[in-house]
């Protein structure tokens, strides 16, 4: 029975919270919060400081604000503490080399928490394309675009850092690395045109793999619409589900639509219709099957399906991207 311990009692910290309480392969030994003003479970253990902990732990789940990743996993390392950390993996590649050093010297596992590798239609996705099913994967287009709330930026560190490039669209640049490999060059363009505030809401990416297919992402988090991986999966309880498709894929020998994983093919040139194919995949919830991978990570039975080491590759091309646009923003 590993004890675990949640940092961060967030939107994410609290579905981790009960994602190892649902479980019986863990126990969660508490959560650190500092924030009296946030939900409290009248069954969890709550400190107000890491330091408070005294009881046993084998691993923990880092669900803090991103600029406190890497305090947090340095300190759990030392402790020799296993580590899931949320993404992105710190707020700086610096910080992500600091990180590395430590576990590496302190010889704990890790894991980072892009959950969305976990769910079995990405992995039958990755396993479409790289076994060309397709042909040889040619191009990809998605859309990530919802109307945020206002109050989700209001009296807190989103007010100031809370650009969907570092909150959403990481997830999807660390989508694509996953079924298409590593990313050779990343370019776009970025807009404040609604909230008109000192960071990026909007805006198109272009990007080049090393296998020199090519990809594009629009996003928005001011435009309500029913195209999104939360929305079209349906997996964050907090987002309205509308099972929508939002990302297509061209192959040489046909191509897919995600989530609905619909395969197309059978035109071998213009002049001959494409067949459709909807393919059906097992369903489960992405974070516990993340944590039960953690677990397994932890007991030495699995490689992580992405440790810090990876992850810092999906952090650079996302600051490259945020860096971009950042700097075609005008301050107000």
């Amino acid at each position: 029975m590993k004890q675990l311990l949640v940092l961060g009692a967030g939107l994410i910290g609290a579905r981790h919270a009960q994602a190892i309480k649902a479980h019986t392969g863990c126990n969660l030994v508490g959560v650190v919060e500092p924030n009296q003003s946030l939900y409290r479970d009248a069954n969890t253990t709550y400190f107000s400081n890491i330091s408070q902990v005294t009881a046993p732990v084998d691993g923990v789940i880092i669900a803090t604000p991103t600029n406190l990743h890497c305090e947090n996993g340095i300190y759990a390392a030392r402790k020799g503490w296993d580590i899931l950390i949320e993404k992105p993996v710190t707020a700086s590649l610096e910080q992500a080399k600091e990180l590395s050093q430590v576990i590496q010297e302190s010889g704990i596992a890790s894991l980072v928490g892009h959950h969305r590798r976990y769910h079995p239609s990405v992995q039958a996705l990755k396993s479409l394309v790289t076994g060309k099913k397709i042909g040889t994967a040619v191009t990809a287009s998605m859309i990530w675009a919802m109307r945020k709330p206002d109050a989700y930026f209001e009296q807190n560190w989103r007010s100031t850092e809370g650009s969907p490039v570092m909150i959403n669209i990481v997830h999807d640049l660390d989508l694509l690395r996953f079924i298409f490999g590593d990313i050779a060059k990343i370019t776009g363009f970025g807009s404040s045109l609604i909230r008109n505030q000192n960071r990026v809401e909007s805006g198109a990416a272009a990007i080049l793999f090393e296998t020199g297919m090519t990809a594009s992402i629009s996003f928005a988090d001011t435009a309500p619409s029913p195209w999104g991986f939360e929305a079209g999966t349906g997996e964050n309880p907090n987002i309205a589900t509308s099972g929508q498709d939002m990302l297509w894929i061209t192959g040489t020998e046909g191509g897919i639509s995600f989530p609905s994983m619909t395969q197309w093919g059978g035109a071998a040139d213009w002049s001959e219709a494409p067949t459709p194919r909807k393919l059906k995949i097992a369903t489960a919830v992405p974070l516990q099957q993340q944590l039960q991978h953690f677990l397994d990570v932890m007991a030495g039975t699995a490689e992580p399906l992405i440790s810090v080491f990876d992850a810092t590759k999906t952090l650079a091309n996302t600051l490259e991207l945020e860096t971009l646009f950042a700097q075609q923003i005008e301050p107000i």
